[in-house]
């Protein structure tokens, strides 16, 4: 277990969150990694699992996908390894996410952990959602910037660089050290010595996204909507002129779609809990009846709920919770159960036993736990 992180929350979300970079110099005292550039390699071998390598050659940068199983033609020097969503397959990476609790949970987007060669990075670029990066063994030079009218190009068909920026933090980082970037904010970050490097992301939808995401709900769940009617028109002066009246319709017709409350709520919801990256889920065998799971968490068994496993409840809504794409509903309305299911990363029978519908919280449960979306940890 991680040492807690060294951060002043408060003035933290007041002046940098969104905002302006920051390096905190000993985030975690004392920090450990998680795993080792083996194990990292390890994970880089599976195909379900999303895995690059950047390296530079010749003057030039290369990037490709994995899965890999070599790499000692890359040499010694000048390449990295970055592997996506490694909380989903490694319960300590996970413990590092907790860490940032405070932001809340459908922001967070995965732990995506990094090997570098002395000299490898992925060079100058900029991103849009923010991220913390923790130093693992090793140290790093690490440049970022403020918000700055930057060219950006592609350095390789899946990278995009941009220009030469002006920094705001030229530092390097040592184990336990922690960056973080807001959006729009130019960084570079290289290796002084192989290092391990584990980058916090957070998502940050924009508007196109989500447009598109709401079409295919309304698509997917074939919701009914009024068509555009003139019953009223008069004999046009203009046949090629788009009335203003018209375009006002047109807008009122789309803006009816996201007026309904619930309607909104179930897409973004469904839409948020999706796991972007492939869940290790493991179905239980043979799967539990409800008798046994009641036994197991009253003979003080705690669930654990699957690391990368989305879960969320809307303000104000004490029974429905939406998790990996679905919506759920509890048979009767218990503010308190979808609270646990959804803040907490870990159920246990005390906590069940004083709800108001514990029942109600046991039937929606079971089948999710069969699925393995949570589970009994069979080692303790």
């Amino acid at each position: 277990m991680q040492s807690p992180l060294n951060l002043n929350i408060e003035d933290f979300l007041t002046h940098y969150w969104q905002k302006k970079p920051i390096l905190v110099k000993a985030a975690f005292k004392g920090f450990e990694d998680p795993l080792s550039p083996d194990e990292l390699a390890g994970l880089a071998l599976e195909p379900q699992i999303e895995a690059r390598r950047v390296w530079r050659a010749d003057d030039r940068w290369h990037a490709e996908q994995g899965p890999f199983d070599s790499y000692e033609h890359l040499g010694e020097a000048d390449w990295t390894l970055l592997v996506q969503a490694v909380n989903h397959w490694h319960p300590e990476v996970q413990d590092l996410a907790e860490q940032f609790r405070f932001i809340p949970g459908w922001r967070f987007d995965d732990v995506m952990v990094s090997f570098s060669a002395p000299g490898g990075g992925v060079g100058p670029h900029i991103d849009q959602y923010g991220v913390f990066i923790i130093q693992g063994q090793g140290t790093r030079r690490w440049r970022v910037g403020l918000p700055q009218p930057l060219k950006q190009f592609a350095a390789n068909g899946a990278l995009r660089h941009c220009e030469a920026f002006v920094a705001e933090i030229d530092e390097i980082l040592t184990s336990g050290d922690m960056l973080y970037i807001p959006p729009g904010c130019p960084h570079e970050g290289y290796a002084e010595t192989p290092a391990m490097n584990y980058s916090v992301g957070f998502r940050a939808p924009n508007a196109k996204d989500l447009v598109s995401g709401f079409a295919d709900y309304l698509l997917e769940h074939d919701i009914k909507s009024r068509r555009f009617d003139d019953p009223d028109l008069t004999p046009s002066a203009a046949h090629g002129r788009i009335d203003t009246a018209a375009l006002s319709q047109v807008k009122t017709l789309m803006t009816e779609l996201l007026a309904e409350p619930q309607r909104l709520a179930d897409w973004f919801g469904e839409m948020i809990s999706q796991a972007k990256h492939e869940l290790a889920l493991e179905h239980a065998e043979p799967s539990y009846s409800l008798e046994e799971l009641v036994l197991r968490l009253d003979n003080d068994e705690p669930l654990y709920r699957l690391a990368g496993v989305r879960c969320f409840y809307m303000e104000g809504n004490a029974e429905v919770f939406y998790l990996d794409g679905e919506r759920y509903q509890l048979a009767q309305p218990d503010a308190a159960a979808i609270a646990l299911l959804c803040d907490q990363a870990r159920i246990c029978g005390p906590e069940v036993a004083c709800l108001e519908h514990p029942q109600a919280l046991l039937e929606v449960l079971l089948p999710l736990v069969n699925q393995g979306y949570w589970f009994f940890d069979e080692e303790e």
